[in-house]
């Protein structure tokens, strides 16, 4: 598009918790528009964060909104040419890619696990995102550390 942006789409919430940023991590999780698969995954991956997490007092609902929270990365470092080098400069994120981000790190880093079933893998992923450990964390991490390392060029921010 050439002139305007297009409309951010409403997305509707999902049919189990009425909540949509489930919504949103279902569609990150499709594959080849398979949408019930998707949710069966999601669900099946809940009850077993909450099988495996009952002492915590919280809905598998919560532990899965913190456990996101815990991944989101606040900052991160875009590559910049100013006059033959290139600087990695630290940026703020938006909040919608934020969110984006946190999502597609989780989902990448529960398909690189071991387990037998997806819902195994993001059930684990959830829960070690969610104890401040596993793989999304350790990128949030990384991130966040390499925007410091190079905070000296933040000046030649766009």
């Amino acid at each position: 598009m050439r002139k305007t942006r297009p409309k951010k789409r409403i997305l509707l919430p999902d049919p189990k918790f009425n909540d949509p940023y489930v919504t949103r991590f279902v569609n990150n999780l499709m594959y080849s528009g398979k949408k019930s698969i998707a949710y069966n995954i999601f669900y099946n991956s809940l009850e077993i964060v909450g099988d495996k997490m009952k002492d915590e007092g919280k809905t598998p609902l919560e532990i899965f909104k913190q456990a996101l929270d815990n991944v989101t990365p606040q900052v991160e470092v875009k590559a910049r040419r100013v006059g033959g080098a290139t600087f990695q400069v630290p940026m703020e994120i938006r909040p919608d890619r934020k969110i984006s981000i946190s999502m597609k790190n989780m989902i990448l880093f529960a398909r690189k696990r071991s387990g037998h079933s997806m819902a195994e893998k993001l059930a684990a992923e959830v829960m070690a995102a969610y104890k401040l450990e596993g793989g999304a964390y350790k990128k949030k991490e990384d991130t966040h550390r390499m925007a410091e390392a190079n905070k000296a060029f933040s000046h030649f921010r766009f």
